[in-house]
Parts: C-alpha cells; structure tokens; sequence
C-alpha cells in the first residue's frame, strides 16, 4: 500500500506539471500572430461527404461564403444515392458563382473510403494550394485568408487547424465536447510546445499537391485510421514546416448516444496506443482528476493534493477552452467537467485491451503501424 501511495504522489505531481505546461503553451499559442498574405494563391477545396451531418447545409454554406478572391469547392460522394449529395448541389446552386462541382467516386478499394475520395478531388483540383475538410466543419468568412497567410511562411508545407467541438442535443456528445475543448486540445498544444507540430488534426488542413504527391501521395495514407495524423508525420519527417493555425474552426461532432460515443471514442483510443504507444502511455498525466481520487482513495490525508489537482485542471481547461477557442464554458458545464474526466480515463484504459474498432458499421483490426484492415469478423450486425 505504501508503494501505491507513492507512485500515485509521483503521477499526481507530474499531472501538475502537465497542467501547468498546459497554461503556459496556450499563452505561448496566442502569442503567435498570423501573417498577412502579399499574395493570395487559388485554393481548391476538398469535401469528402457521406451522409448527412447534423447542420450540414449550414457548414457548406460556410464555404462558399468566403471572403477570398479566387478558390473553387470539389466535393466527393460514394454513391449519386448518398443523401448528402442533394444538400451539396443545393448549396453550389445557391453559390453559384463559386466554381463548384460534386463527383461520384464509387467504393474505396481500401479501408480509408476518406481518403480515396481525397485521392480522386485531388485529380481534379486546379490550383497548387488545397483545403482539405470534413463536412462536419463550419468556419467562418476570414477561414480562407488566415491559412493562406500561414502557408506563404518560409519552409510552411502543412497548416492544420484547432477547433471548437459543437455537441448536438445528446448528453454524451456533450460530455465529449467538454473533453475535447479542454483535455483534448491542451494535449496538442503542450506537445507543440515541447516537441512542435509533427501531426495535423483531421476538421482542416492546408497543403500543396505538389506536397502531398512528395509524400506518396493519399494513395499512402489509404491503410491509416488516423490518417491526417500520419500526413503531419509525413509532412515533418520531409522537413517541412507543420503550423498549428491562428484559425479556429468549428466541428460539429453531432449527437450520439451512449453506445456509439463509447464505442467512437475508444475507436480512437486504441488508434492512437498503435500509432503512438509511448504518448498514449504518457496520456496518464494528462488526467489529475482521477489520479488525484484514486490517491483520496488509498489515503484521504492526502485531500488537499486532490484539490490542487482539480483546481490546476480547471485552470488548464480555462486556458484552453476559453482562452485559446473563446468558449465560455456554462456552469453545467464545469460542473461535467469531472465526470467526463472519469468517462475519458476509463476509455483510455480500456484502450490498452483489444485492437478492434467499429468504423461504419464494420469491424477492423489496428495494427501495431496505425494501419488498419477488415477484422476476420467481417461486417457487424448492429
């Protein structure tokens, strides 16, 4: 027991620690002001659709309404059934003087259909400078003009964007909201701050094709979960530059109930303890509440560490939620907080058993690569 209580001391202390980076690398984020542009570049923007997402006519729209002088908007669909089609060609019908066009890929020859359909908008593409992003992603009108200005910087060859998690009306997407716009995004900017960008993050990110044909193109990306994770990988290891964006965006990260959240947030859980087993085990410091209950657990003298530990989480959670995103947290908000930190290390452990994940329905294996194929179960029932 004394062994116990001593290594939960020493992880508690170190969770400190990491709060404490965590405020500092949001203050050092902010300090950081985005270039204005001399020139502005044709942008081709790319969004791979696949059914309908909560507001998805509004984050088109988004889109389009950009004040930028010359970009273009190429979306991709599996099947001409997909319901998201129809939103699509409403928007570029009411924008129609933004050069636009819907195409009909068909079925990925791999595991990442995201991916193929980004392979194929890139054929299509007519200017060097492209956008990749989800339809789940609004922004607005500026977006265009600030990720230009950062990828006319010297050696820039990625610019990915942090973003603010919109919930739907479900509890539990709420609950995961509150995490990724505080645990979440204090990660990438602490690991910014201590090692740089070496990754990107999937709502939006600027390239050149030029760029990504030097990287192997998507067709290299086809076997990855994570695969805008693996392209800021790529992107570094070629001694290109990774900036994390002035640029906030919005992801609208629907409403799930409880078994789709659960089963969506350990989808990414074990993803990321494949492709990052060593930051995925260091993840424990990035979790003060629960280390903090476990040690009032083994030995309640130790409660005023406990308080200190959730004071110094909601200070990092402040700085990154409210700070860095502008999301004033309500009340019921902060309240969650706690109980989403239980939910979140309970997926994280969970995360160190099994290597299959539910993806659309089907089930995969995670390789010890971050590569990913069709599990022997084949298709899912449920």
């Amino acid at each position: 027991m004394y062994f116990l209580l001593v290594v939960l001391v020493v992880l508690v202390s170190g969770s400190l620690i990491y709060c404490s980076l965590a405020v500092w690398a949001a203050w050092k984020y902010l300090a950081v002001k985005s270039p204005t542009p001399i020139t502005l570049p044709a942008i081709s923007i790319l969004k791979p659709l696949s059914g309908l997402d909560d507001g998805l006519a509004d984050n088109l729209r988004s889109f389009f309404d950009q004040d930028y002088p010359d970009f273009e908007i190429i979306f991709a669909i599996r099947g001409a059934d997909d319901p998201a089609a129809e939103v699509a060609r409403e928007a570029m019908a009411e924008f129609h003087s933004v050069p636009s066009k819907l195409l009909v890929v068909g079925e990925s020859p791999g595991p990442n259909a995201k991916v193929f359909s980004l392979s194929q908008m890139l054929r299509s593409a007519r200017h060097e400078v492209i956008v990749m992003a989800d339809s789940d992603t609004r922004v607005d009108r500026g977006f265009l003009r600030v990720v230009a200005g950062e990828m006319s910087g010297a050696g820039v060859g990625l610019v990915t964007c942090p973003y603010l998690a919109v919930a739907g009306r479900s509890f539990w997407s709420g609950l995961e909201a509150i995490g990724l716009n505080t645990e979440f995004l204090s990660g990438v900017l602490v690991a910014r701050l201590l090692i740089g960008m070496d990754f990107a993050l999937g709502p939006a990110i600027a390239t050149r094709k030029s760029l990504v044909n030097e990287i192997g193109g998507f067709e290299r990306l086809q076997n990855y979960l994570a695969e805008d994770f693996v392209m800021g990988n790529l992107m570094a290891a070629s001694g290109h530059r990774v900036v994390l964006s002035s640029c906030k965006v919005e992801h609208r990260i629907g409403a799930q109930s409880l078994g789709p959240n659960l089963e969506h947030r350990l989808r990414w859980a074990r993803s990321t303890r494949r492709s990052r087993p060593l930051g995925y085990i260091g993840q424990l410091f990035t979790n003060p509440l629960p280390l903090g209950l476990l040690l009032l657990a083994v030995d309640p003298s130790w409660w005023l560490l406990t308080a200190i530990a959730f004071s110094f989480r909601l200070a990092a959670a402040w700085a990154a939620a409210y700070r860095v995103l502008g999301n004033q947290l309500t009340v019921l908000q902060w309240l969650l907080v706690p109980m989403q930190d239980l939910t979140s290390f309970a997926v994280w452990l969970s995360g160190f058993f099994g290597r299959t994940v539910m993806w659309r329905g089907r089930r995969y294996d995670v390789r010890h690569d971050g590569t990913f194929g069709l599990a022997k179960r084949g298709i899912h029932a449920g």
